[in-house]
């Protein structure tokens, strides 16, 4: 019965080896499917719907979540860490045709680069704020051009360092949120300490995210600081950014260190000096520059 069994086995063996073989013969003739296109292109601007809106913190600038639907289910949308996107909108001056101009604001979504079917952008409404007020309005099937992606620094520059400090105000945490999540998931030997700064506690985005990330991996810690708070039990820092505090949190100056800086023009002057005009780098001013850090330790998002 055995060899009967190894026989009939062997037989069958044989038969899909050979169908196995004939398959792959088939297949070699036939080109290979080609993968598809990213939903973003950095030539061409395309629309994409809005399908999901929610409110993400209430403070004096609210901020909502707005999630895109890609042209299917299984596409990429085609950021890289670290990158982000154009947005476009004709909310600008009247033109002598009765058209808008457009307007354009940069904006780092906050799902992964590798999620599939949508894109989600955390964005934080401002009074005078022409974008962020064009968005806020926006309906569930309405649509908003995209373009992308511009590149800002590659995580395989960043993963060069040993310890990365990570400085945000409001929704300048974006792009540090992109750099975290990717570091964490590749598994990247490198520690990172971030400081959040806002208003209140009730302007901090994304809290939740950000605090369970730092309870699953040890190499990743968060400090939150903001303006003003009436709740006796907080545990982060009350005030401004100080001196102290960078030496207490951040990597110490140093070419293992590297400091990725974003937030609103008040904060980058204090702390590392704005972009350019042109959002090249420009030089390094202010807490970093006098607490001994270099143009080559600091990076401004």
């Amino acid at each position: 019965m055995l060899r009967q069994l190894f026989s009939r086995g062997g037989a069958l063996v044989g038969a899909a080896a050979a169908a196995g073989c004939a398959a792959w013969a088939l297949t070699a003739q036939q080109p290979a499917e080609a993968k598809a296109a990213p939903a973003l292109s950095p030539e061409e601007w395309r629309s994409f719907k809005l399908v999901h809106k929610e409110s993400l913190t209430k403070g004096a600038n609210p901020t909502n979540l707005y999630r895109f639907a890609l042209a299917s289910k299984g596409q990429e949308v085609g950021l890289h860490v670290a990158s982000c996107l154009l947005v476009r909108a004709p909310i600008g001056s009247e033109k002598p045709d009765g058209s808008r101009a457009w307007v354009i604001r940069p904006y780092t979504p906050i799902s992964h680069p590798d999620e599939r079917g949508h894109l989600d952008l955390a964005i934080k409404t401002y009074p005078d704020g022409k974008m962020s007020q064009h968005i806020s309005h926006l309906k569930v099937g309405d649509t908003l051009d995209f373009k992308g992606p511009l590149p800002k620094m590659k995580l395989e520059d960043i993963a060069k360092r040993r310890h990365v400090g990570l400085l945000a105000g409001g929704s300048g945490l974006t792009p540090m949120l992109q750099v975290v999540e990717e570091a964490l998931r590749q598994k990247l030997p490198i520690q990172l300490s971030f400081i959040f700064a806002n208003v209140s506690e009730a302007d901090i985005i994304a809290k939740d995210r950000l605090d369970a990330l730092a309870k699953a991996h040890p190499n990743f810690r968060v400090h939150y600081i903001v303006d003003r708070t009436d709740n006796p039990g907080w545990k982060g820092s009350t005030g401004y950014i100080t001196k102290d505090l960078l030496k207490q949190w951040m990597p110490p100056p140093g070419p293992d260190s590297l400091v990725l800086v974003c937030g609103p023009p008040p904060m980058m002057k204090a702390i590392s000096g704005d972009k350019l005009p042109d959002k090249t780098q420009g030089a390094l001013t202010g807490m970093l520059k006098d607490l001994g850090y270099t143009e080559e330790q600091v990076f401004k998002f």
